[in-house]
C-alpha cells in the first residue's frame, strides 16, 4: 500500500485534514459517506463517458455509450430497476474513434476501462447500502469537483487537457481518502476500501498521462495550478459533509448532529 500511495501523496499538495477524517468515521455519518461514495462512482463514469462522446467516438459509438449507462441512470434519476446491474457492467460493442482526433484510441482504451470499473464500484457500494438497510438517494454533489472545473479553460485543446488534470486530482484524492478511512471502518468496509486503491491509483495516472499525451508539451504549470486550487478546496471549511468535502465548521457539525438525532455537548 505504501508504494501504491507514494505517487498519490506526492501529487496532492496537502493531506486530507484530520478533522474531516474524525467527522467521516462517526457512526452517524456512515450512511451519508456511503451514499455520496456511490454517487461519486457514478459521476466518475459519467464524466469519462462524456469525454469519450465529446472528443473520441463517432455518433454510432456515442449511442452505444448512452445505452451502456442508461440502466444506471434510470435507477438513480428515474427510480427504474432494482439496482442489479450485473448484465450491464461490460460494454457490449466495439467503439469507433473519430478520424479527426489523433488520440482517440488512447482516450477510448483508458476511459472504457475506467467506466467499467467505476460502474462496478457503484454496484458494489449499492449492494453494501442494501445489505445495511441504508436508503439510497441521489444527494446533491459537494462543491469540490465544481470548484475545480470552474478554472478549466474554454478553448481546445486546453479545455480537454485541464479537464483531464482535474480528473487526475479527483481520482488521487479519492484514493488518498480510501486509504485514510480504511483503518477506522468495520472489517467489511475496510477491506472494500483497500480493494479500491489499486484501480483508483491507476485512474489518476491514466488521466495525467492522457493530459500529457494530448498536450504534447510540459503540463507542470497547469498541474501545479490545479493542485493549489484542489488543496484550497479540501482544506476550506465546508457547509455539508460529503466524501470530497472540506472540514466542517463547529456550527455545521452541530447542525449535522441534530439532523441525525445526536446530542452535542
Amino acid at each position: 500500500m505504501k508504494d501504491l500511495l507514494q505517487p498519490i501523496n506526492e501529487f496532492l499538495l496537502c493531506p486530507t485534514p484530520q478533522v474531516w477524517i474524525d467527522e467521516a468515521i462517526k457512526a452517524e455519518n456512515l450512511s451519508t459517506l456511503l451514499v455520496d461514495h456511490a454517487n461519486c462512482e457514478l459521476k466518475a463514469a459519467q464524466t469519462a463517458m462524456l469525454l469519450l462522446r465529446r472528443y473520441a467516438v463517432d455518433q454510432q459509438s456515442s449511442e452505444v455509450l448512452l445505452a451502456w449507462l442508461k440502466p444506471f441512470e434510470d435507477f438513480v434519476y428515474r427510480q427504474i430497476g432494482d439496482g442489479d446491474f450485473s448484465e450491464h457492467v461490460n460494454l457490449s460493442k466495439r467503439l469507433i474513434s473519430k478520424s479527426n482526433f489523433e488520440h482517440g484510441d488512447a482516450l477510448i482504451d483508458k476511459m472504457v476501462l475506467l467506466i467499467k470499473e467505476e460502474l462496478h464500484h457503484f454496484q458494489q457500494v449499492l449492494e453494501i447500502l442494501q445489505a445495511r438497510d441504508i436508503a439510497y438517494d441521489n444527494h446533491k454533489a459537494s462543491r469540490y469537483a465544481k470548484g475545480l472545473m470552474k478554472h478549466v479553460r474554454t478553448h481546445e485543446p486546453a479545455k480537454l487537457i485541464d479537464t483531464l488534470i482535474c480528473g487526475a486530482y479527483i481520482e488521487a484524492r479519492s484514493c488518498e481518502r480510501f486509504a485514510k478511512l480504511a483503518p477506522h471502518l468495520d472489517k467489511e468496509l475496510s477491506l472494500f476500501y483497500v480493494s479500491l486503491l489499486r484501480s483508483e491509483a491507476r485512474h489518476f495516472k491514466d488521466y495525467l498521462s492522457l493530459a500529457k499525451l494530448i498536450s504534447g508539451e510540459d503540463i507542470i504549470e497547469r498541474v501545479e495550478f490545479f493542485g493549489k486550487h484542489e488543496a484550497e478546496l479540501i482544506q476550506k471549511l465546508d457547509t455539508d459533509f460529503k466524501f470530497h468535502s472540506g472540514p466542517m465548521s463547529e456550527i455545521n457539525i452541530e447542525k449535522s448532529a441534530l439532523k441525525h438525532g445526536v446530542f452535542v455537548a
